[in-house]
């Protein structure tokens, strides 16, 4: 069975309305203040703040800007981090841990005030994230946890318990859940794109299907080979995440590109969207192999996502089992019919936490770890002003040692299928033996 016969197209969803293009070819300038690799969210909200401080900048992307994680995710503003409290606390201390916890709420205000004061058009709504609990031990974590949130950050964030949960999401699959209200939703590729309007306007040169070579140091700093020619540079900073290549083979041990696969339904009636959705919020779950959904923009759809586990071709069965993972959910959906199935590239590291770090003079912001919307325009902002040396304004609790390298590992992630059985025996382990 060929893809094509699962979903209508296996493009984005959000190309119908932003769709990725080539920008029109430029001269490449003979030398910059700084060169940027990647122009997704973190390189363009770089660039963007590089420029309007007098910097000249030149951003360059292998493939069309944006084409990769940035018009491809679920744009969900979740700002999750992937490690558990009391495991931050045990590595890095409580200071440092709370600081941690700390930052995603400015960083995730830092998005929704650059939307408005920008007049960014990315249908932005702050409607809310209910996250779903397999039983009812993991509900009385998870309350907790949202408590925590709610007394020492402001979040709003609460508990909803199992006999209220037909109020949040028509699905009786969860034993209760939580919300946080300081989580919304937003169109991805429609985001970039205004991103990209206003580094252009603030003087950013960027440079689309334009792969960078090599980047070699020398005294007055670099010599940056690019695929139109080569450019010298004071400063270089690396944002290329989730698509990171061969021309940095340090990174690319470290960076480990994991694909995320979504669905989108056809145009589900009114009443159906009422009963499945009745707050159009965004969704997620506590698996490790858990599902992150929401509505599209004009609540007519369902989108549904999750890990691809493959890693090339287009295989029908990724898409099979989120449609699985969607029925298992939404029983109502078995015969919908699914308009578009993709995927694209996450960056997952070894301590999986999104990051600054320097090497060789370079300067990275990079692992996000599958939660970007929020954390890459925060992360290449503040890198911005770490080359800036604005120690105030550049100053992060992200600011760590590069990721250490994964052993025997070149670029092809040839254990993720084997991670994707680990991951999956662990759910069921769990689901099991959950109260429900």
């Amino acid at each position: 069975m060929q893809q094509s016969q699962l979903a209508d197209k296996n493009t984005p969803f959000w190309w119908e309305e932003a769709p990725v293009k080539p920008l029109p070819r430029q001269p490449l300038a003979k030398a910059v203040d700084v060169a940027i690799v990647g122009a997704g969210y973190a390189g363009l909200a770089a660039g963007l703040t590089l420029a309007r401080a007098g910097r000249s900048v030149a951003a360059f992307d292998a493939m069309n800007p944006g084409e990769g994680a940035s018009t491809r995710n679920g744009g969900i503003t979740s700002g999750n981090i992937r490690v558990d409290y009391a495991t931050l606390t045990r590595r890095f201390g409580a200071a440092k841990a709370d600081a941690i916890e700390a930052e995603g709420k400015i960083a995730r205000e830092f998005v929704y005030d650059m939307i408005a004061t920008e007049r960014l058009a990315c249908d932005f709504q702050q409607v809310g994230r209910f996250n779903g609990a397999i039983g009812y031990e993991q509900y009385d974590s998870m309350a907790r946890t949202a408590e925590k949130l709610a007394k020492t950050l402001g979040i709003e964030s609460y508990g909803v318990p199992y006999a209220e949960q037909q109020n949040y999401i028509g699905t009786d699959f969860y034993r209760g859940g939580t919300v946080r209200m300081d989580i919304g939703g937003l169109h991805p590729a429609k985001f970039h794109a205004e991103l990209l309007r206003v580094a252009l306007a603030a003087g950013v040169s960027v440079h689309s299907d334009t792969a960078i070579r090599s980047i070699e140091r020398d005294a007055g700093g670099f010599r940056v080979i690019t695929a139109a020619g080569t450019l010298r540079a004071r400063q270089v900073l690396v944002c290329s995440n989730g698509y990171t290549d061969g021309s940095d083979p340090w990174l690319r041990r470290r960076i480990v590109p994991v694909r995320s696969r979504i669905i989108a339904t056809e145009e589900l009636a009114p009443g159906v969207m009422a009963r499945l959705m009745p707050r159009l919020m965004m969704m997620g779950e506590h698996r490790q192999l858990g599902f992150y959904y929401r509505p599209s923009p004009d609540g007519k759809r369902i989108l549904l996502g999750g890990r691809d586990g493959t890693n090339s071709g287009d295989a029908p069965e990724p898409t099979l089992h989120l449609r699985r993972g969607l029925i298992n959910l939404f029983p109502e959906l078995e015969n919908v019919r699914l308009t578009h199935s993709w995927f694209g590239n996450v960056a997952m590291h070894r301590d999986m936490l999104p990051r600054i770090f320097e090497k060789n003079g370079l300067t990275y912001a990079t692992g996000f770890c599958g939660s970007g919307v929020v954390w890459a325009p925060w992360i290449g902002s503040r890198a911005a002003y770490k080359l800036m040396q604005d120690e105030q304004k550049g100053a992060s609790a992200f600011d760590f040692a590069p990721p250490a390298a994964i052993p025997l590992y070149r670029g092809k992630p040839w254990f993720m299928p084997l991670a994707m059985i680990k991951f999956r025996m662990e759910d069921r382990l769990a689901f099991r033996r959950a109260t429900r």
